[in-house]
């Protein structure tokens, strides 16, 4: 990057006036690469030349391309924010989010004659077809035929009618009731036209809409006395409602919703639109965008590109988050398609599972590429979103500190990477100089040493292999309360390293209550995702830190014992624990046996042997005597 370049800019931008508007990145050529908004556009358009090296790869990028960038100044944060959108429309900048058609669209196909069929269409092909659509999800087009042929008992076979009524017998599908049986002659095209008009408008309105008119029909068919019409009313309306309750995609009674929701990767967000027209489920969408700015920026300049210019939008959405601008843009698109238009935020409740549903297809998108399921993606973004970090922690290091009575100090590092165990990467610290139990003091030295490793790798790069002490977590978790984060974040200091650094606190019955900084805790029960997650990561630390402790605990002991023995040293005592793993094993092990460990001489085994043995015979084994 020329920094000549990006200080001369970063002067330029000193001098912009602190009022709101729309600033316009170009490259050297004069073309336009990036057009965004500001409340404040002295401050805006400084950042991007101000401590470029931390800026994410994307933003780094664009800014190294930048050689010149205008302004124009705004009467209020919401003119800027449509002039924003007019300008990317127009000039369509390479960093910007430019929506592109789908690669493919399905229909729902409408064949004619006295006796129609409704099927899925992936081209409009057949002249002969009438289509509706199109639509974005093959899965919500095919399961909108199946279920529209299933509830009103249309044939799905590939017999013609009526030229093969009463030829051969009737299909499976007759007899477990999944179908009228047109083929037995016994349906009228009077009945069938009835049935088939009544599909498409399941079709077209979805369930709510269909069972109010088969409702009236059949309470109208009763007063008539034509109580067999008014039983087959009866039998479609259980079979919408049953698909009803079997469907999640119908839960929600709302004319005119769209649902959006975005999870973030380590340079990617995922986003998914779910459409939901008369409370049923009518397509769906997914967008990847390169992360530029938060993920908020990029939700808010995606809604702005996708439904302006959209009069047969929705009449409410559902975000996943709050947006800065989120009453400005509602101001905007309602303005665009000339009626209202609401945004909301949902806290609970079914609206709530609806943003959940549509943050589980934006997080499968970005599970398939990391290799990870969505729900373990989701929590990791939700875990950034809640402790406000600027990209979801794919890369998390947790501390815990052991000790077994007050003699055996040790510390644990596990390691999570996006949502799982990195199990090779854990590290285990043993507690040097320290002859009573100080949590404090002995976290104090576990981070410094593994920042110290981490120095050594910075310092002399391309010597010595990988460890995993090579790279800089994304978070840093420690199992304690604010006075250890105080420890983490002074161990940062004194190297002049930044890392999020955050608490992991337990109740009274030592489960996760809450993630605490210095200055306040914030509680994880209400995000269930989050909270899984959190307490796995604790529970996980907590485990091989204790287990360390406990080994550590019984080869110090073991250690002692064999000192006593004449000729026994301390590099003699860890060969031998190293070679036979418990004490049992050397208590059991022949002179001999003894003897063939590195380091050892047949005197001193005897020597060893003898004393481990010293009291056998009327007193019993070696076991029995201690």
């Amino acid at each position: 990057m020329d920094m000549e370049m990006v200080e001369t800019l970063h002067r330029r931008a000193r001098l912009l006036p602190q009022e709101p508007g729309v600033y316009i990145m170009k490259d050297g050529k004069g073309k336009i690469i990036y057009i965004g908004k500001a409340k404040i556009l002295k401050n805006r358009v400084s950042s991007y030349f101000r401590s470029v090296e931390k800026h994410q790869a994307k933003v780094y990028r664009m800014v190294e391309n930048v050689r010149d960038f205008d302004y124009i100044v705004t009467d209020s944060e919401f003119e800027a924010l449509v002039l924003e959108a007019s300008l990317i429309k127009l000039h369509t900048p390479k960093y910007n989010i430019l929506l592109k058609d789908a690669k493919g669209y399905f229909y729902v196909g409408i064949s004619p004659g006295p006796y129609g069929r409704i099927t899925f269409e992936m081209q409009k092909t057949d002249k002969t077809l009438t289509y509706i659509g199109p639509y974005t999800s093959s899965l919500v087009v095919k399961q909108t035929v199946d279920e529209a042929n299933k509830a009103f008992l249309l044939p799905t076979c590939t017999r013609r009618f009526p030229e093969d009524c009463k030829k051969g017998r009737p299909c499976l599908n007759y007899h477990i009731k999944q179908c009228m049986g047109v083929c037995t002659g016994k349906v009228t095209p009077e009945q069938y036209a009835e049935a088939f008009e009544e599909a498409l408008a399941f079709v077209k309105g979805g369930g709510t809409q269909t069972v109010e008119q088969l409702t009236q029909r059949m309470n109208d068919a009763a007063e008539a006395l034509d109580f067999e019409r008014a039983a087959r009313y009866r039998d479609r309306i259980r079979a919408v409602e049953k698909l009803s309750q079997q469907q999640k995609v119908m839960a929600y009674n709302h004319k005119s919703l769209d649902v959006v929701a975005a999870v973030q990767g380590a340079d990617t967000v995922y986003l998914s639109v779910l459409v939901f027209r008369e409370g049923r489920l009518r397509d769906k969408r997914d967008f990847t965008f390169d992360c530029f700015g938060s993920i908020e920026d990029v939700e808010e300049e995606f809604l702005l590109s996708y439904y302006t210019g959209r009069p047969d939008g929705p009449s409410e959405l559902f975000l996943d988050r709050p947006l800065p601008d989120q009453e400005l843009l509602a101001q905007l698109l309602t303005e665009d398609r000339g009626r209202k238009l609401t945004i909301t935020v949902p806290a609970r409740g079914q609206p709530l599972r609806l943003i959940e549903m549509a943050q589980n297809n934006a997080a499968q998108a970005l599970a398939t590429r990391t290799r990870r399921t969505g729900r373990e993606m989701t929590a990791v973004g939700e875990l950034g979103v809640l402790l406000g970090l600027p990209a979801p922690p794919a890369y998390i290091e947790a501390y815990d500190i052991s000790n077994f009575g007050g003699q055996t100090i040790v510390g644990g590092m596990v390691v999570f990477e996006n949502g799982r165990p990195l199990r090779k990467n854990y590290k285990r610290f043993t507690i040097r100089d320290q002859a009573q139990p100080d949590d404090y003091a002995a976290m104090d030295q576990m981070l410094s040493r593994r920042v110290a490793r981490y120095l050594e790798h910075r310092d002399r790069p391309g010597e010595g292999k990988p460890d995993g002490f090579e790279r800089l977590p994304d978070l840093w978790l420690i199992d304690g309360g604010a006075t250890h984060v105080a420890v983490a974040e002074e161990v940062l200091r004194r190297h002049g390293l930044a890392i999020p650094v955050f608490g992991m606190v337990k109740d009274s019955r030592h489960r996760t209550r809450a993630i605490t900084s210095q200055d306040q805790e914030i509680v994880i029960s209400a995000n269930r995702g989050v909270f899984a997650f959190v307490t796995g990561i604790q529970d996980e630390v907590h485990r091989y830190s204790i287990e360390f402790s406990r080994k550590s605990h019984q080869k110090s002991a073991v250690s002692t014992r064999l000192l006593e023995v004449e000729g026994i040293g301390e590099g003699r005592a860890t060969a031998l624990y190293k070679h036979f793993k418990t004490w049992k094993a050397i208590a059991q092990a022949s002179p001999q046996e003894l003897a063939a460990v590195k380091g050892m001489t047949a005197p001193a085994a005897q020597r060893l042997y003898d004393a481990l043995h010293e009291g056998e015979g009327e007193s019993g084994t070696a076991e029995n005597g201690e």
